[in-house]
């Protein structure tokens, strides 16, 4: 049998279309008070499969301590729009996403999770960690 490459029907970006600027940092004002922990999850996260262009979904769950910064919501969601056409395997999302978080927030702890939809009865669950020096 013949390995064929697919042709997608569709677009299919490159992550490069993914911009950063959109995440918008808030001065976390209760630092010298005490540290707190933040849980935000995205439910409603998709991309593509960089293979077929077929889509893919998923839950996407970060967890952090901040050190000076916060990030507003609506920049997040805006932020996680952009993967929609974007083709890439799960655990490069996850490396991504924490990247960029990392860089915009600095926080000292962050751990981003995604639990995505199983496709062909297989489901994945890719877990990214950073924690500051």
């Amino acid at each position: 049998m013949e390995n064929k490459q697919y042709k997608t029907p569709f677009t299919v970006e490159t992550p490069d279309v993914i911009k950063i600027d959109l995440l918008d940092p808030i001065e976390y004002a209760y630092r010298s008070k005490r540290s707190i922990d933040i849980r935000i999850e995205h439910p409603e996260y998709t991309s593509v499969c960089p293979m077929t262009g077929l889509p893919d979904n998923g839950c996407i769950i970060i967890d952090y301590r901040p050190d000076n910064f916060i990030v507003e919501l609506k920049s997040l969601k805006y932020y996680l729009m952009q993967y929609r056409n974007v083709g890439m395997f799960y655990e490069h999302v996850i490396n991504k996403i924490l990247d960029d978080l990392v860089e915009v927030l600095q926080p000292l702890t962050m751990k981003v999770t995604g639990k995505f939809t199983p496709r062909g009865g297989i489901s994945s669950l890719a877990t990214a960690e950073y924690v500051k020096n």
